[in-house]
C-alpha cells in the first residue's frame, strides 16, 4: 500500500464522519442508562421516575434504523408504581417500534430495578453484578419511648378510625401491620406475575425460592433464569450486530431536573432552610437501600 493510499482512507474516514448517522454505515443500538433509586427524586440525590426518563426512551426508541434498544440499568429498586410505570413504558415503546429490547445490568438490578429490567427481551450481566430481589419491603420507626422519656404528648385528632394507623408516635397496633402486609402481598403477587409472564420458561428455580425476595450474582441469576448470559454491551452488541455497530448514548435534556422544587440541581437546600431536613433523610434513606446489596 502507498502513502497515496493511506492518506485517501484517512480522508474518506474523516468525510464519513461529518456524514449524517444513518449514513455511515453500520447497524445502531441506541443506549438508554437507567441509574439510581426509584421514586427518590430529590435534589440531592436524583433517582428515577417515569416522568423523567420517559422522554429519554422515547428518543431512543424513535432513533431511525436502530435494530434494538439497548437499556444499561443500576438500580437497587425503590417505588413500586414507579418502577411499573417505566416497565410498562418501555414495554409500550417496544411494541409500537417493533423493535428488541436488549437489558445490561452493572452493578445491581434488584426488586423495583429487577422489575424495570424484565422490560427487556433479553437481559445480561457480569458475574459480580447483583440481581433479583423479587419482594416488597417497607420500614418506619417507632418513637414511643422516646417522647415518654422527653415528656412529650403526642396528640393526633382524625375523621376517619384508620387515618392515624402506623403513626410512629402511637404504639404499634396489630391491625394495622395486618392491613400493611396485606396490601403487600397484593404488590408482590403481582410483581411475581409481571417476572413470570416476561421470563416465561426460562425461569428455573422453584417459586418459594425465586419469589422470596433473595438476590444472587450473576452467574447463579443466569442459571435460575433470572437473567439470559453472563456479558457486556460493547461486546453482546458487536458480536451480534457486527464490528462496525454505533451506540449513541441517548441522555436526558439538558436541565431535566432544573426546575425540581423551584432549585437547580446539584445545588440542595441551603443548611437550616426548610427543605434541608427532607432532602437529607432522603439522601440516607437512599444510601440505606444501596446498602441492602453490599454497595
Amino acid at each position: 500500500m502507498t502513502d497515496d493510499d493511506g492518506d485517501n482512507k484517512g480522508l474518506i474516514g474523516r468525510l464519513r464522519s461529518l456524514l449524517p448517522p444513518r449514513w455511515r454505515g453500520g447497524a445502531v443500538v441506541p443506549v438508554v442508562r437507567l441509574s439510581g433509586t426509584i421514586g427518590a427524586v430529590t435534589p440531592l440525590r436524583p433517582g428515577l421516575s417515569l416522568a423523567g426518563v420517559s422522554k429519554t426512551l422515547e428518543r431512543a426508541f424513535a432513533t431511525r434504523s436502530a435494530k434494538a434498544v439497548a437499556l444499561v440499568i443500576n438500580s437497587p429498586g425503590g417505588s413500586p408504581v414507579q418502577s411499573h410505570q417505566i416497565y410498562s413504558r418501555i414495554r409500550q415503546l417496544a411494541a409500537e417500534k417493533k423493535i428488541p429490547v436488549l437489558v445490561f445490568v452493572e452493578d445491581v438490578a434488584a426488586s423495583g430495578g429487577y422489575m424495570i429490567a424484565c422490560a427487556g427481551d433479553e437481559i445480561f450481566c457480569d458475574p459480580s453484578s447483583i440481581v433479583g430481589s423479587i419482594g416488597v419491603v417497607g420500614g418506619t420507626f417507632g418513637f414511643t419511648e422516646l417522647i415518654k422519656k422527653v415528656g412529650i404528648e403526642r396528640r393526633v385528632y382524625t375523621s376517619g378510625e384508620n387515618k392515624s394507623q402506623l403513626d410512629p408516635f402511637l404504639p404499634e397496633n396489630p391491625d394495622d401491620v395486618a392491613r400493611l402486609k396485606a396490601i403487600q402481598r397484593a404488590i408482590h403477587d403481582g410483581f411475581i406475575a409481571l417476572v413470570k409472564k416476561s421470563r416465561g420458561t426460562r425461569l428455573k428455580g422453584e417459586e418459594d425460592y425465586l419469589f422470596t425476595g433473595e438476590y444472587w450474582a450473576g452467574e447463579r441469576a443466569v442459571k435460575l433464569g433470572l437473567a439470559d448470559a453472563l456479558g457486556d454491551l460493547r461486546t453482546i452488541l458487536r458480536a451480534r450486530y457486527g464490528e462496525k455497530v454505533r451506540m449513541p448514548v441517548i441522555a436526558p435534556a439538558a436541565g431535566l431536573l432544573s426546575n425540581l422544587a423551584g432549585r437547580k440541581p446539584g445545588a440542595g437546600a441551603m443548611i437550616g432552610s426548610a427543605g434541608f431536613a427532607d432532602d437529607l433523610i432522603s439522601a440516607l434513606e437512599t444510601r440505606a437501600i444501596w446498602a441492602r446489596y453490599g454497595l
